[in-house]
């Protein structure tokens, strides 16, 4: 039977689109789905502020009366005046090991995207640095992140079918937390601390977070500009991943670094791992997923996520790296975490990389996203 197609219009079709990938991948151990209702109100538009300079056209593929794969299409307005391109994205492309299945999917997003005049298909990339992005090329043998696609190995062959090259990579690391702080590490904040007026801010009141997490995102916003697909970070979206966050995180696991007037210039934020709670939960919030996802976050923990770390460009020879890894080594030393989990860092990124050269780490995952002229 051939493959239809069905464009998504109501919230059952999104269910159904959201719901796939526990059906395609839910019995490998190494799978976690993303929380169910945070990908509704991704892709629900008076939700998600990206919207207003995005534009998106879900679609499922059916084969034999079942639901065989899916795909987004993604517009994003802001990346490509930013970057001087002329793009269409792609995200949640997920399918059985069928090439007419993935081939049906990819050909409906291109139809769309030169329909409008795009020259480049690039993905998966979502609305933002903060959506998921990166197709998993290493790693599969790996449990996931609860912020990171997954998918199985046939995918890299029928990405190649579809004509798709690769763009960027990101990888991922699993440091060892070690059983004491790095004295070398610890001289040098210390001595840049000194030298430059620097102050260490570690939080412990969830309201003063808040407060300073908008101040603390702007921050990432202009670190992070010169990275691959990124777009202006605008009001808007700030607000709703700060809204979206503090309640995720225990704020001791978050540290700034501000300069001698109380400005923030160096940020970075951990977060207890909920990955093998959404895994025993299904990625629903109930009956009983909601009670798993507190204990992963408030109860003991002995791996943390890393969502971000981000320091002024102005500061970044400076120390401030040292007093955020200085800082936040030792509040892990002492809460009892064992690991921590980087999630994708591009692979050109070697400031970021650097940071990590006194731990004993393993680069066990890498992502990729491919693009393709049209």
């Amino acid at each position: 039977m051939s493959v239809t197609l069905r464009e998504v219009q109501t919230q059952k079709d999104l269910r159904i689109f959201v719901d796939f990938p526990n059906k395609l991948f839910g019995k490998d151990p190494n799978y976690v789905p993303f929380l169910a209702a945070d990908e509704m109100e991704t892709f629900t538009k008076e939700k998600n502020p990206a919207y207003d300079f995005c534009d998106t056209k879900l679609f499922l593929a059916y084969k034999d009366g079942e639901v065989a794969g899916r795909i987004a299409g993604l517009i994003n307005r802001a990346y490509n005046k930013k970057w001087k391109q002329n793009a269409i994205r792609f995200t949640r492309f997920d399918f059985i090991d069928d090439p007419e299945v993935s081939r049906a999917l990819f050909d409906a997003v291109v139809a769309w995207g030169r329909e409008l005049g795009f020259t480049r298909i690039m993905g998966p990339i979502g609305f933002t640095d903060m959506d998921h992005e990166g197709m998993l090329v290493e790693g599969f043998d790996q449990f996931n992140m609860s912020i990171t696609f997954f998918n199985h190995p046939y995918y890299l062959e029928h990405m190649e079918k579809l004509g798709l090259q690769k763009d960027i990579d990101w990888i991922e690391f699993r440091i060892s937390v070690p059983d004491a702080p790095d004295a070398r590490i610890r001289r040098i904040a210390e001595h840049q601390e000194k030298k430059y007026g620097l102050q260490r801010v570690v939080y412990r009141d969830r309201q003063v977070l808040y407060k300073e997490a908008f101040e603390a995102f702007g921050l990432i916003d202009e670190a992070f500009s010169v990275l691959y697909g990124t777009v202006p970070l605008t009001p808007e979206v700030i607000k709703h991943a700060v809204d979206g966050y503090i309640p995720l995180v225990k704020p001791e696991y978050i540290c700034s670094v501000k300069d001698g007037e109380g400005k923030i210039v160096g940020f970075g934020a951990l977060v207890p791992s909920i990955a093998k709670a959404l895994k025993k939960c299904g990625g629903k919030m109930l009956p009983f997923g909601i009670f798993r996802l507190l204990k992963a976050l408030k109860g003991k923990n002995d791996t943390l996520e890393m969502f971000f770390v981000a320091v002024d460009p102005a500061y970044q020879k400076k120390g401030v790296p040292a007093i955020i890894i200085d800082t936040l080594t030792e509040i892990l030393i002492q809460n009892g975490v064992k690991y921590c989990e980087t999630g994708p860092q591009l692979e050109t990124n070697g400031a970021v990389h650097s940071m990590w050269g006194q731990f004993e780490k393993t680069q066990h995952k890498r992502r990729r996203c491919f693009a393709k002229e049209l």
